[in-house]
C-alpha cells in the first residue's frame, strides 16, 4: 500500500513510538489522525504538521471515543487506510509480593488499557475499512503492539505480558477473518525503546538496560518503530505475523 494521500489513524500518537509513527507518515505524505488521550501534546503536534494532521481527543478503552476517531479520519480526509494501535500503559506488581497477592483492579487496568484498547481500535478500524474501494485488492492496513513481554515476560510483569501476550494473539486470527476484505493485520513486539515510560528511570538504569541489548547495545528509537510500520504498509505480503524489534535480546527473569 502507497502512504502518500492515504489516511492512518494513530492511537497513542501524541507521545513515544505514537509520536514517531505520525511525523514518519506526514513525511511520507500520509493524513494523519493523532489519537490520545493527552489532549495539550497531541493538539500541539497536529499544529506542528499542518493541514494533513487533526488531533482526536480517545481513551482507547472508550466505544464512542473510538468510534468518533475513525470516524474524524473519514470525515476529514475521506477515509481510512491504515490504524496503527501504539496507546498502552505499563504497571509494574507481582503475583504475590510483600502486601500480599497482585491488586486485581491494577491487573484489570492494564487489560483494559492494552489488551480491550487495541481490540476495540480493530474492530472499529476494520469495520470502516471495509468499504473502501481496493487498491490492488487492498482496503487497509492495521498494525498493533504488543512487546517481547509477550514471550519474555519478566517477575512484577505480569499483569502487562498477560495484556501484551493477548495483543500477539490476536493477530492471526485477525488477519485470517479480514484477508476476504483485502485487509492486513500485523503486530510489533517492540524491545527496550527510548520512550516517556523510560525516561523517568535514573540514567544509571537506563544504561543497564541498554547494555543488556546484544546489538545494537542501546535503546531503540521511536523513528526506529516507526520505519517498521512504514515498510509494513509498503510490504503487502507482510500479514498475519508479529515482529520482534528488539536487538537480539531476550528478557532474563528480572
Amino acid at each position: 500500500m502507497k502512504i502518500s494521500g492515504n489516511t492512518f489513524l494513530v492511537s497513542g500518537g501524541s507521545s513515544g513510538l505514537g509520536a514517531g509513527c505520525v511525523r514518519r507518515l506526514s513525511q511520507a505524505g500520509a493524513n494523519v489522525v493523532i489519537a490520545d488521550i493527552n489532549q495539550q501534546a497531541g493538539e500541539a503536534l497536529a499544529a506542528e504538521l499542518g493541514a494533513t494532521a487533526v488531533f482526536a481527543l480517545c481513551d482507547v478503552t472508550d466505544e464512542t471515543a473510538v468510534q468518533n476517531a475513525v470516524d474524524t479520519a473519514v470525515q476529514t480526509f475521506g477515509g481510512l487506510r491504515g490504524a496503527i494501535n501504539c496507546a498502552g500503559i505499563v504497571i509494574g506488581e507481582r503475583l504475590v509480593g510483600r502486601g500480599g497477592p497482585h491488586d486485581l483492579d491494577r491487573f484489570r487496568k492494564v487489560i483494559d488499557v492494552n489488551l480491550t484498547g487495541t481490540f476495540n481500535m480493530l474492530r472499529f478500524a476494520a469495520a470502516a475499512m471495509q468499504g473502501n474501494k481496493p487498491v490492488e485488492d487492498e482496503r487497509g492496513v492495521l498494525i498493533i503492539t504488543a512487546s517481547i513481554a509477550a514471550s519474555d515476560g519478566q517477575i512484577g510483569q505480569i499483569a502487562y505480558a498477560a495484556s501484551k501476550g493477548g495483543v500477539a494473539a490476536m493477530t492471526l486470527p485477525a488477519a485470517r477473518e479480514l484477508a476476504r476484505y483485502g485487509i492486513r493485520v500485523m503486530t510489533i513486539a517492540p524491545g527496550i525503546f527510548d520512550t516517556p515510560m523510560m525516561a523517568g528511570l535514573p540514567e544509571e538504569a537506563r544504561a543497564s538496560l541498554a547494555q543488556q541489548v546484544p546489538f545494537p547495545s542501546r535503546l531503540g528509537t521511536a523513528d526506529e518503530y516507526a520505519a517498521l510500520t512504514e515498510h509494513i504498509i509498503r510490504n503487502q505480503m507482510l500479514n498475519g505475523a508479529v515482529i520482534r524489534l528488539d536487538g537480539a535480546i531476550r528478557m532474563p527473569p528480572k
